[in-house]
């Protein structure tokens, strides 16, 4: 959005972090606007307008490389509270005459936080540690470290390991925490925030969904016009979501809705997705059979990043090539259900320090690129995490049952397949996680939720190995599945679901019985980070 109305907001310095836009996430749920700017950004008045505090957010990178973005200096002169987060607290350091210096061993995941002084001097540092408690666990993630603290600061909590954790300025309304309070694993990590953003900051709850609806929608008549809007949709959730606000805000007849089925797709999804928009009050549903075109397109691909870019550019190759037949004119917009964590993992975050951590085939093909260069690209969701999509979808009047589906990728099972994509993987990688999903729903947590609802994501995986197996009195080689079950508030950060050993044998023992080109089943125990939610 380019405007809000007057309310307190927080501005955050994106220097890289593949965290920033979390930041500003959390800070939402308060119910406080946040703004996010590229980290060396002149901070002019229109910048500035209605600002109560800055944070300045983490980075890949040290204070000491070329890399490393450094702030207007106007920062430190503006007399604004200012957080600075890991990097953003190294920056404040150096910016002010403190040392920062390498790490003879990073810290890296959980790590304990004491504090060891809570007699603040200021008025600032009072507030702000009025939000810790006396111990804790927090996320880190940092190669370097404070060695001197810059003139006029004070330590206030440690790391298990003895570095500094948590320093403020004596006088100044100047804050700074070496670890991410904006991440789950960190315990306490929102009070924190909240302790800044209002104890510090004075900010006042202001900010809700229903006013981000309103203000999209403003945006997106304004923007479009009474031009067509071609949205390419996937089926999942995000994808139907941007659908819907379309259709709530344009005239139906300005809304075409392609569909392609690749035939990477999960079972029955044609039909689920048909049905899905066209209770949505959907005028111009297109749908694509194009699975041998796709299949072509991976075949003797193994590598991920090239299954990535082939489906991505024949994705747009296809759309081009049906949109010339529907008789489009030249002034069409190009409409993604793309979210904030798509494009910070391609690099595309909204400073220029992101780090690639795998392409999306909506945001970094070089034709969606070109298109985007163009001015062509609608995308309502970009500032958005999945949960947020979800109560999006709510408001909406989306149906229940959809807005609860668990995400799926826009390459589909080409991203599930390990190695090449064939025909046949894909049929027996879509029975298996059809199985899989369906045992899901209709399991029960011990306070009765269904199994499925309890989990944020599940899916299986095919590997590209065979194993040894026995069915019945015969040796039997099969292909090897993996499971996987995840829970998490946003997608930048997921913990393994805890299953009760009887249902992971029971799951198991069905789809091997049901499919019989499976041989083996394992479970995924990796966390997010240091694993990807997705294999690939």
């Amino acid at each position: 959005m380019d405007t809000v109305g007057p309310m307190d907001k927080i501005l955050i310095l994106d220097f890289g972090s593949q965290t920033t836009q979390l930041i500003g996430r959390r800070i939402r749920d308060l119910g406080v606007y946040t703004e996010i700017i590229p980290g060396d950004t002149a901070l002019d008045d229109a910048v500035l307008s209605g600002v109560a505090g800055i944070i300045l957010s983490g980075s890949p990178e040290s204070v000491y490389t070329a890399e490393g973005a450094v702030p207007d200096k106007k920062v430190y002169a503006l007399g604004l509270p200012l957080l600075g987060i890991c990097y953003g607290l190294q920056r404040m350091t150096v910016d002010n005459g403190g040392v920062v210096e390498s790490l003879p061993k990073s810290e890296y995941g959980r790590k304990e936080v004491t504090l060891h002084d809570k007699n603040s001097i200021g008025n600032a540092s009072r507030k702000f540690l009025a939000g810790f408690p006396p111990s804790f666990t927090a996320w880190m993630s940092h190669g370097d470290t404070l060695t001197r603290l810059a003139p006029g600061f004070r330590e206030y909590a440690v790391s298990d390991t003895g570095y500094p954790a948590v320093v403020a300025h004596e006088t100044k309304p100047w804050l700074g925490l070496q670890f991410h309070p904006e991440v789950t694993h960190t315990e306490c990590g929102l009070e924190i925030l909240a302790a800044f953003v209002f104890g510090v900051c004075g900010c006042k709850k202001s900010w809700t969904m229903e006013q981000y609806v309103e203000e999209v929608r403003t945006s997106l008549a304004a923007r479009v016009g009474s031009n067509p809007v071609l949205l390419l949709i996937s089926g999942g959730v995000d994808s139907t979501v941007a659908g819907a606000l379309l259709l709530k805000t344009l005239k139906a007849d300005q809304v075409h809705l392609m569909y392609m089925d690749t035939g990477l797709m999960r079972k029955d999804e044609t039909k689920t997705v048909q049905t899905a928009l066209e209770q949505l009050g959907a005028k111009h549903l297109h749908i694509i059979y194009c699975e041998e075109e796709f299949l072509g397109a991976l075949k003797g691909l193994e590598e991920p990043e090239a299954k990535r870019k082939a489906i991505g550019d024949l994705f747009i190759t296809i759309q081009e090539r049906e949109v010339a037949r529907l008789g489009l004119p030249d002034s069409y917009f190009l409409a993604q259900g793309t979210l904030y964590t798509d494009l910070i993992e391609s690099g595309k975050g909204v400073g220029k320090k992101a780090h690639l951590i795998k392409s999306h085939h909506n945001v970094g093909s070089p034709l969606v690129d070109a298109k985007r260069k163009l001015g062509r690209i609608i995308e309502p969701l970009d500032r958005l995490y999945k949960d947020e999509v979800r109560r999006l979808g709510r408001i909406l009047g989306i149906d229940e049952e959809v807005v609860r589906r668990h995400p799926f990728p826009g390459p589909g099972l080409a991203v599930r397949i390990l190695g090449e994509v064939t025909k046949e993987k894909c049929g027996i990688l879509r029975e298996a996680d059809a199985l899989y999903i369906e045992e899901l729903k209709k399991r029960r947590t011990p306070s009765g939720e269904r199994l499925y609802d309890d989990i944020w994501q599940a899916f299986a995986v095919l590997l590209p190995i065979r194993s040894v197996g026995v069915a019945g009195d015969a040796r039997k080689y099969g292909w090897v599945l993996a499971l996987r079950a995840i829970t998490s508030a946003d997608g930048m950060t997921a913990d393994v679901y805890p299953f009760p050993v009887k249902d992971l044998l029971e799951i198991s023992t069905r789809i091997t019985n049901t499919v019989p080109d499976i041989g083996r089943v394992t479970y995924d125990i990796s966390s997010k980070p240091p694993a990807t939610i997705e294999w690939e």
